[in-house]
């Protein structure tokens, strides 16, 4: 009997090559390094990306800071300029006058716009831009409007000169003084000294009444009744329209200072209290020649001798005169 050779069981069970199963994890590990790699690189150069965008901050904030603090001290030395002529020229040129109000509304409403620009906390560069143009602008419409106080006047005020020598003596101190005070202080000093008024063309006469009213003068003590005291204020361009304390100190011939009927004092520049005879309060008129004249009676009777008349404005003396009074013969 012959045997045929079959395939086993076992044999024909064997199995089908079996894939590696290590390679897909490989695969995934080298997939995963890679991404975070990729990831921390993205990180770091975000992270230096954002340094740089913060650096470029600051510098642009510190760049504009400057920048802000440049137009502000631009911005106060125009309004100083601005203040002085205006000071300088109070009541010189008509208060409704419609071109110079024009004007003087224009410059506040620019002054106005560059202080709410420079006022913001981050402006932008084209704001700072804006407010520079504006004070160049606001340095012209000061000058036009200088040069139209001067033309309304018809000639160069006084105190426009004299506002520029301050200036001048006020950069020499600021150079040497670090508070800015007082290089105002000083200017404003210089200023009221030279608003101080001076008397001339004095006039004193002793003045005899008579019953029937009529007056006749005389240089006889026992005959006077009072003194007509005139004077001239000269012209002052410098002092501005309005009333002036004029205090009139006379003394007597023995040399004793007279007081007014309810005593009163004043004090002088060299700080010193001074006994007044009689206040006038004299409507002054800037830059012209003005006449003051009053009668003066003491309560007793004059006396032989020289009678002392000093007249005092702004704590200076401005001027003084004497009066004479005679004895008299038997039968004045």
């Amino acid at each position: 009997m012959a045997f045929e050779n079959f395939p086993t069981a076992e044999r024909s069970q064997q199995a089908a090559p079996t894939p590696p199963t290590g390679n897909w994890r490989n695969y995934l590990t080298g997939a995963l390094i890679i991404a975070l790699l990729g990831t921390w690189g993205y990180i770091i150069w975000d992270k230096n990306k954002t340094k740089e965008v913060i650096q470029q901050k600051d510098t642009v904030i510190a760049t504009t800071s400057s920048q802000k603090d440049e137009l502000q001290k631009e911005l106060e030395d125009a309004t100083m300029r601005y203040d002085m002529i205006k000071t300088s020229s109070a009541n010189m040129v008509h208060s409704k006058d419609s071109v110079i109000s024009k004007r003087d509304r224009e410059i506040n409403e620019k002054k106005s716009k560059i202080q709410q620009l420079l006022a913001k906390a981050n402006a932008s560069k084209e704001e700072i831009a804006q407010a520079k143009t504006l004070i160049s602008e606001l340095n012209g419409d000061i000058d036009n409007y200088k040069t139209k106080i001067e033309t309304l006047e018809g000639e160069k005020i006084v105190l426009t000169q004299e506002k520029e020598t301050v200036t001048k003596e006020r950069d020499k101190v600021t150079k040497d003084l670090d508070s800015a005070q007082t290089v105002l202080k000083q200017k404003d000093n210089v200023i009221d000294i030279g608003s101080t008024l001076h008397a001339s063309n004095f006039s004193i006469l002793g003045i005899n009444e008579k019953s029937n009213g009529n007056e006749k003068e005389t240089t006889t003590a026992k005959r006077v009744d009072k003194l007509r005291i005139s004077f001239d204020l000269d012209e002052n361009r410098i002092t501005q329209t309005g009333v002036k304390n004029i205090y009139i100190c006379i003394t007597a011939p023995d040399g004793t200072p007279i007081g007014a009927a309810i005593p009163a004092r004043f004090t002088t520049r060299d700080g010193i209290e001074k006994l007044y005879t009689q206040k006038l309060d004299v409507n002054y008129t800037q830059g012209q020649r003005q006449t003051v004249s009053f009668d003066w009676k003491q309560g007793t009777l004059f006396t032989t001798g020289d009678y002392r008349i000093e007249i005092y404005n702004n704590g200076f003396k401005i001027g003084e005169a004497l009066r004479t009074l005679k004895k008299g013969g038997l039968f004045s």
